[in-house]
């Protein structure tokens, strides 16, 4: 089984393989795995919400909801790991930085049980800069969705 891979599909990237390839960690790793990469076009990212996350003690304590700047950032982190999954393995310096958030619209609440379906679409790639269409799902119902773009630095 290569490395990170789950199940021996390339398609799949594990936490232990999103760890090697992008740099944030608890509280603020928003994905759990991706399950489908199509090169640099598509890919999929999941992310279970837990009630046991440090963002629920105050957003909202009498109903945890999951802030949007956090689906946000999930939608980014899928597109981070999308795109250095097709640069190959040896790529634990790259970072990504936001360049611009737009169309970002809130349809339903994600709360603590939801499992997130995190859609990442490119729509262009000039030189390092990325613009990505995002989408969150749970449960086949939209809950979030934003175009970004975002800027891939060599460290």
């Amino acid at each position: 089984m290569t490395e990170g891979v789950v199940s021996g599909q390339a398609d799949l990237v594990d936490i232990v393989r999103i760890m090697e390839m992008i740099p944030h960690r608890y509280p603020m790793l928003m994905i759990d795995r991706v399950v489908d990469i199509v090169g640099t076009e598509t890919a999929v990212g999941i992310k279970n919400v837990t009630v046991n996350e440090p963002q629920f003690q105050g957003h909202f304590p009498q109903r945890p909801i999951m802030p949007g700047v956090l689906m946000v950032e999930a939608m980014a982190q899928t597109a981070a790991v999308m795109v250095i999954h097709s640069m190959g393995a040896d790529t634990g310096d790259n970072l990504f930085y936001f360049m611009s958030i737009d169309d970002c619209r809130f349809r339903r609440p994600v709360v603590p049980g939801d499992s997130m379906r995190i859609h990442i679409a490119t729509e262009r790639n000039r030189g390092n800069v990325w613009r990505f269409q995002g989408k969150v799902y749970v449960d086949d119902q939209l809950c979030s969705e934003a175009r970004f773009t975002a800027m891939l630095v060599e460290e």
